[in-house]
């Protein structure tokens, strides 16, 4: 959920609908990449209790670290580093209470993504265990109250965690998911209005049923409360008009305006003007733009592209589309979740065959599906039908349309198993919430320490 900007000129003219419009549409020359985010935890080896921000053993000195020994540049909030910037486009930052994310930069197909992602996190690994930190993936720090992990000190985490508590029970999940959430997200590229539009509405029509699918955050203050994904449910808590299916998505006609219109009609949370982050709302944008904001400045493009990293929607809609949905799996199978997005996004034939198998959903059973799937994982239903049997129909076609794409040269064909620890999920009925709950139970004998050696990325040598 981050947002970057500077203080700047604060006196440019108001955009035009058409400048609106232009960031929902991809610049000429696009071709379809693909991006990886993974967000992890950064654990104590032995309490599994997530690392403070500060301290000679906390996340600003493994950035430092991380500085010193790779280069790259510091990314800063006022005087609190929060990043780096490494030389090969790799962009390491932290979430609210301290997660780690690992941004790649985008690759042309899936091993070449993923093999770069496994160097840099294991070798990012190795830097951590010299603190007595484990990088844990997955879908929540295990072992934190919301009210014991940190808070990295910036200002606009605490103007966001004011406009949530304004909220009262509407935002009550904002605390959970800025602080203890984590998540495997995947950017893909449209490449114009008709390709976003039948790109945008098959994964937000298959969302549920991927994160259904990928539960993996059932640990909760290290108890077992029967919830197989604490973020799903935390995530629904947190602002209902901005969380869920994008709205426009499911209706047609689906455009860049009619998703322009929609993010108009929505609360900005923050703005950064030029005395620092301040609240912006309850107005609209659509409000700002006609009236401007209380300092009597009208808001410019920064403010619009800020206004959309404020949306946190199952798929988020910008020059690309960055998929938000699942839970992050345990760290051998992470794979699983972009070669699924690209599988069933970038194959024409797979895309339309898994629009016509969810096409007939409505919103509303769509949203109904995310509000079960914490609970109920695979025996969620979406309408009348099984997420089990959709989600088995998606990941047949997902693997077709990673194999045509290995006949096409555009994949190397050691991506095909990729998505087998989703066939076997599917082949067990086990979720990976599910395998982990077991193993707290017997193998791990409710100790972190183990929890923690059989979850950790292992260090590079």
């Amino acid at each position: 959920m981050s947002t970057q900007g500077k203080e700047s000129d604060r006196h440019r003219p108001a955009p035009h609908m058409a400048d609106l419009r232009e960031v929902f549409l991809a610049p000429r020359g696009t071709r379809e990449r693909i991006g990886l985010e993974v967000e992890a935890g950064v654990l104590d080896e032995t309490t599994g209790l997530a690392a403070p921000y500060a301290g000679p053993h906390g996340m600003a000195a493994l950035l430092h670290q991380v500085l010193r020994e790779w280069g790259g540049s510091p990314q800063w909030a006022g005087d609190v580093l929060t990043g780096v910037h490494l030389p090969d486009g790799t962009k390491l930052t932290l979430e609210h209470g301290g997660q780690l994310e690992y941004s790649s930069p985008p690759a042309d197909d899936l091993v070449t993504l993923v093999t770069a992602m496994r160097v840099t996190v294991e070798a990012l690994a190795a830097l951590a265990q010299q603190h007595g930190l484990a990088i844990v993936p997955g879908g929540n720090l295990p072992f934190n109250r919301v009210e014991t992990a940190t808070w990295v000190p910036t200002v606009r985490g605490g103007v966001m965690r004011t406009y949530f508590a304004g909220l009262g029970p509407e935002g009550e999940g904002a605390p959970h998911i800025m602080r203890l959430s984590t998540s495997t997200q995947t950017t893909l590229d449209h490449l114009s209005e008709d390709d976003l539009a039948a790109k945008l509405r098959v994964q937000v029509a298959a969302s549920p049923v991927v994160a259904a699918l990928l539960v993996n955050s059932p640990l909760y203050a290290g108890r077992l409360d029967g919830i197989l994904s604490h973020r799903c449910r935390d995530w629904l808590r947190m602002d209902p008009g901005r969380v869920g299916s994008p709205r426009p998505a499911l209706r047609t006609p689906l455009t860049a305006q009619a998703l322009t219109d929609w993010a108009l009609g929505m609360p900005m949370i923050y703005r950064r003007g030029p005395g620092g982050y301040c609240l912006a709302g309850p107005r609209t944008f659509a409000d700002l733009l006609r009236d401007g904001f209380d300092d009597g400045t009208p808001p410019d493009e920064e403010d619009w592209l800020s206004h959309l990293d404020q949306i946190y929607t199952t798929v988020r809609v910008r020059r690309t589309l960055e998929t938000r949905a699942p839970d992050g799996p345990p760290y051998p199978h992470i794979p699983a979740v972009p070669a699924l997005w690209t599988g069933l996004t970038y194959h024409e034939p797979s895309r339309s065959a898994a629009w016509e198998l969810l096409r007939h959903y409505t919103p509303e059973e769509n949203a109904a599906a995310q509000q079960a799937l914490p609970t109920a994982g695979l025996a969620t239903r979406l309408g009348r039908d099984s997420v089990r049997d959709l989600a088995r129909h998606l990941l047949g076609l997902a693997r077709a349309g990673l194999r045509s794409r290995v006949h096409a040269g555009l994949e190397q064909p050691e991506a095909l198993a990729f998505l087998d620890p989703l066939d076997e999920i599917l082949d067990t009925d086990e979720t990976f919430a599910e395998q982990t709950a077991r193993h707290w139970r017997t193998t791990y004998r409710n100790d972190p320490a183990r929890y923690v050696s059989a979850h950790r990325i292992p260090p590079a040598a």
